[in-house]
């Protein structure tokens, strides 16, 4: 598990691809690899990998199978690339974010940035299906930094996101660029609510469910909208 708080930005030296397999040897900050064992789990951009070789104090390798490469933007890293990365939590920690798996949900696009004064905005364009469980005022886990949903847009699929200094100078959303791929993980217990609601009114209103669904369409409504979770304090 892993809490979604970066603990550091790595950085691609190599890459070794064999069929099916890419192995990534990737350079630490100072002191991350302390007490770090073959065997053990890092989050690399939001995806859990294993460590499966330690080269010296600031290098560590990985493999990342072909359905990972596919599913995740790892089969777009270069030499050179910065990622985020943070070390499975242990007993007792702090959870500073929200609880993660390390288990990337989709992929996204980062569709616009705006730049107030001492902020930073993320607009995220998300594929449809995924958006039911996006809500504003909710986390969300974007390249394996948790973060809290600031508005969400249902019908034209995005959310966006305010980052502070502080989180641009820990993480590398600093660097990106419209049109960007992004890691997104959903939080879990929203993902258990959402599907529980619907699979509910699924069973009870069974044949009535697609008239429900026009109903609430022609009122500016959605069944994703009475799956929302309530907010916290309320």
């Amino acid at each position: 598990m892993f809490t979604g708080i970066v603990q550091g930005v790595a950085q691609v030296a190599t890459i070794t691809d064999r069929p099916g397999l890419r192995s990534l040897l990737l350079r630490f900050p100072e002191r991350f690899c302390e007490g770090l064992e073959i065997g053990a789990s890092v989050a690399c951009d939001g995806v859990c990998l294993t460590v499966t070789r330690l080269h010296d104090a600031q290098h560590a390798e990985f493999d990342v199978m072909q359905q990972s490469l596919g599913l995740t933007t790892l089969a777009d890293l270069q030499v050179g690339s910065a990622i985020n990365v943070e070390r499975a939590a242990r007993d007792g920690a702090e959870i500073g974010g929200h609880p993660l798996s390390g288990h990337v949900d989709f992929m996204a696009t980062l569709a616009g940035i705006r730049r107030p004064e001492n902020n930073h905005v993320l607009r995220i364009q998300v594929p449809q299906p995924w958006m039911r469980y996006i809500f504003a005022k909710g986390y969300i886990a974007i390249n394996g930094a948790s973060l809290t949903v600031a508005e969400a847009d249902r019908k034209a699929g995005w959310f966006e996101v305010w980052l502070i200094p502080e989180t641009l100078r820990a993480t590398t959303f600093g660097g990106k660029a419209e049109g960007a791929a992004l890691n997104i993980e959903i939080e879990r217990q929203t993902q258990v609510f959402v599907d529980t609601v619907r699979e509910a009114l699924d069973e009870r209103l069974g044949p009535l469910l697609p008239a429900l669904e026009q109903l609430l369409a022609a009122s500016g409504q959605s069944l994703d909208a009475l799956a929302e979770p309530p907010k916290l304090g309320q």
